[in-house]
């Protein structure tokens, strides 16, 4: 049966408050009988950018599902992602950097780099086979949770996409290029998530997954066929669907059918977007052509090309070239605490709205001198969308510097 479900919820009372009911109400018969069976949730933690910018699941809604899980007495939960490839290999903690860390010890919960994990082969194109992380085949309830962004190589991220992050390590990650699409789609019909929840409250537009634009949208979706869902997100961000190549894959494959063309035709958004489409600089497009992209990729998985790529000036060469999205900045943020500058703020609530753990905002920030609220898990949330800057920071920003140099007018304005 397909079925598809939408949340109206911008702050984190109307979240917590939404997708715990329609959780309880609409998916009910889901959710394990043994409190006791593991279950997975798999965010998209594509890199080190927080939910803000639109390229990594929000925190707010994490925690909402989390909630639920632990409001019903499940006792074994586990976060787990595999972050990207450039990030790992240059030592680079994106869960740590993210805080999802320390949202999992909040609540007491596990949380797993997959980058690390034991593998399980499945079957790509050509014969290959491919390593997943082990806790993706032996979750009982495998919860499916990315975001909703554009992307320059598959077109959109959403439902489909999000799985290449259950891959292990480098090596099985990039032997999806051999067929990017249709090893997208291979990877669902081995994992099959029973749920998928789409974080959609803060979308990425243009240049996606790393280096598009934020969008507010204010919007969940729930479902349990990641490829009616993709399609619906495509209507709903009125993308074409022939510019989206593992949605393309499926309809060949005849995955998809008629039936879930008349459920998305049929079905009625209370609004929908225009996402700008991820448009790649011209040396960049040249290159991930598809007739020409099986050559880059010899040259990149080569040894001595990986080594250039670990090198700064090499890396801003990629950077400015538009070959590679993420910028890899080793320096970590040090952080001393938070405070209030009363003057400036007009106690509007939005640093409350976006707090992920219910922090009483910002009441709880000191007027005298950095300090942490207690229960803070220094996610920065409160401090990047103050409208009127009344949030001091206090220690180094580290690797924040290079995002909120590129998001921060914006972010604050959402």
């Amino acid at each position: 049966m397909l079925r598809f479900d939408s949340l109206k919820a911008q702050t984190v009372k109307e979240l917590k408050t939404g997708i715990k009911e329609t959780l309880s109400t609409k998916y009910a018969e889901i959710f394990p009988n043994d409190k006791r069976a593991p279950i997975l949730i798999k965010p998209n933690l594509n890199s080190n950018m927080n939910a803000l910018t639109g390229n990594t699941t929000d925190l707010r809604v994490i925690a909402s599902v989390i909630e639920f899980l632990k409001d019903n007495g499940f006792l074994d939960i586990t976060i787990g992602e595999g972050t990207n490839s450039g990030f790992y290999r240059s030592n680079i903690s994106v869960i740590e950097r993210l805080y999802y860390d320390k949202l999992a010890a909040f609540y007491g919960v596990r949380i797993k780099d997959f980058n690390y994990s034991e593998t399980v082969n499945i079957e790509f194109s050509k014969g290959i086979k491919a390593g997943v992380a082990r806790e993706c085949q032996e979750a009982a309830l495998f919860i499916n949770m990315p975001k909703l962004k554009t992307h320059f190589e598959a077109g959109m991220s959403v439902c489909l996409k999000n799985l290449m992050g259950c891959l292990v390590g480098q090596p099985n990650k990039k032997k999806t290029h051999a067929s990017l699409s249709e090893n997208i789609v291979n990877l669902n019909l081995a994992l099959k998530p029973h749920l998928h929840i789409v974080d959609a409250v803060i979308a990425m537009e243009g240049l996606g997954p790393t280096r598009g634009t934020p969008i507010k949208t204010g919007n969940v979706f729930f479902g349990t066929d990641p490829f009616l869902i993709d399609i619906l997100m495509a209507k709903f961000a009125s993308f074409n669907i022939k510019k989206i190549g593992p949605i393309q894959n499926a309809i060949k494959r005849n995955i998809i059918t008629q039936e879930h063309f008349d459920f998305v035709n049929n079905y009625k958004f209370a609004d929908t977007y225009s996402l700008k489409p991820p448009e790649a600089g011209p040396i960049a497009t040249f290159i991930h052509h598809p007739k020409r992209q099986k050559y880059f990729l010899a040259i990149r998985n080569t040894a001595f090309f990986n080594y250039l790529c670990q090198t700064e000036f090499f890396g801003k060469i990629l950077f400015a070239t538009g070959l590679r999205q993420d910028v890899f900045i080793k320096d970590e943020m040090h952080w001393d605490g938070l405070s209030l500058n009363e003057s400036a703020c007009t106690k509007c609530g939005k640093c409350n709205d976006y707090c992920p753990l219910d922090i009483k905002l910002p009441e709880s920030l000191s007027k005298a001198g950095a300090s942490s609220p207690p229960g803070c898990i220094q996610c920065l949330y409160c401090y990047s969308t103050c409208p009127e800057r009344a949030i001091d920071f206090h220690g180094k920003l580290g690797f924040m510097s290079e995002q909120i140099r590129q998001y921060d007018n914006i972010i604050r304005k959402l």
